[in-house]
């Protein structure tokens, strides 16, 4: 048997033939130290694009497999929208949503089981916002409607406007904040705020920074000026804060807009988008934690994410419905609208110029830092 070795036999796989025929192990002295660099050099780049490849790949079959099971984590809530006379059809393209967080003081939850443990008189509003969708799809404007503000609540009289989501559940919310900004609403979707635990927790905590340091004296909380990590229990404390806020439920709405910017940042990182398990975690919290109007389907949903995956926390601005603060009606306190400048507000949103609209007017919040 012949002992000399077929010359492709110990080959490089990327070894590239070289112009004068000779083998392309052998180099000039001068080449030496370059060829094997380079070959390092490929194989180090293969083997990265092969395990990006793999984290693609990973990531879009896990949620292929597991959109089924996001969706069946979301609750439909049958009879939401309101029927009669409502504003017409907006700018081809937006959206309007209209999100309200539930008010856990009571005892039952005010959404989920498809809206059956909801009863009247028993829950408000907590957090209402009116989500305004441009049609590109770049950017997304929540405006805070506070949930004190006194406002004509249909059959009701004039009420606080969280009073609407109590006596007549979506549907009457939804025709109080119509009948309000002539805004019309496509789509009501709830947060059970103690999903956010769940949610903070999935992503590994999200940070939050205060200006100034204030005491909660109803859950013995002291929040310290400057960065404060947040994990699950510590995040449905911070954005439920009643008293003590410098600014009352101004300083609560800023505390909430604030904590989605942090959570929408958190999930739009590398290290939640590429780790499988993290965003599975992630998905499952935010789809158990949400209610969605019946209409709204499992293909409306992906369509909507897809469409916004571009979006960041940068691309959100916050905004809050003008008003003259605070005021007395009875024995009640009530925040009292600025009927003119909100009427410019609700106006941006009909006509799709809410871009504008901060141009021009400001009124955007600040939620960098949070009293």
């Amino acid at each position: 048997m012949s002992t000399e070795k077929d010359p492709a036999a110990g080959a490089d796989l990327f070894d590239e033939p070289r112009p004068d025929g000779a083998d392309p192990r052998e180099t000039d002295a001068g080449d030496a130290p370059d060829a094997p660099r380079r070959r390092r050099g490929r194989r180090i780049l293969l083997a990265v694009l092969a395990f990006l490849l793999i984290v693609v790949l990973g990531v879009t079959a896990l949620l292929w497999q597991r959109q089924s099971a996001y969706n069946g984590n979301i609750d439909r809530l049958p009879g939401v929208m309101p029927t009669g006379d409502r504003p017409g059809p907006n700018v081809v393209g937006t959206e309007n949503w209209l999100l309200v967080g539930s008010d856990t003081r009571v005892e039952t939850k005010t959404t989920g089981e498809g809206g059956r443990v909801w009863k009247p008189g028993q829950q408000r509003a907590d957090t209402i916002m009116l989500v305004h969708l441009p049609a590109d799809r770049d950017k997304v404007y929540v405006i805070s409607i506070p949930r004190d503000s006194w406002v004509t609540v249909p059959g009701y009289g004039q009420q606080k406007i969280n009073a609407a989501f109590s006596f007549g559940g979506p549907p009457l919310l939804i025709e109080a904040v119509e009948d309000l900004t002539g805004v019309r609403v496509d789509h009501f979707g709830a947060i059970d705020f103690n999903g956010f635990k769940d949610m903070t927790d999935a992503l590994g905590g999200v940070d939050v920074h205060v200006a100034r340091t204030v005491h909660d004296p109803m859950n013995h909380v002291t929040w310290q000026a400057g960065k404060n990590h947040l994990n699950g229990e510590r995040a449905l404390l911070f954005v439920r804060q009643r008293y003590n806020l410098p600014n009352g439920d101004f300083d609560r709405i800023k505390r909430q807009q604030a904590f989605l910017r942090a959570i929408t940042q958190k999930a739009a990182t590398a290290g939640t988008v590429t780790n499988p398990l993290k965003l599975d975690r992630f998905l499952s919290a935010v789809t158990k934690s949400i209610s969605v109007d019946e209409g709204v389907s499992a293909g409306d949903l992906r369509s909507l994410a897809l469409s916004m995956r571009s979006v960041r926390g940068s691309d959100i601005t916050f905004l809050t419905v003008p008003n003259k603060g605070p005021a007395q009606r009875g024995n009640q306190s009530v925040v009292l609208l600025d009927d003119a400048r909100a009427r410019l507000l609700y106006d941006a949103v009909r006509t799709a110029e809410v871009a504008d609209y901060v141009k021009r007017y400001g009124g955007a919040n600040s939620v960098g830092k949070v009293s």
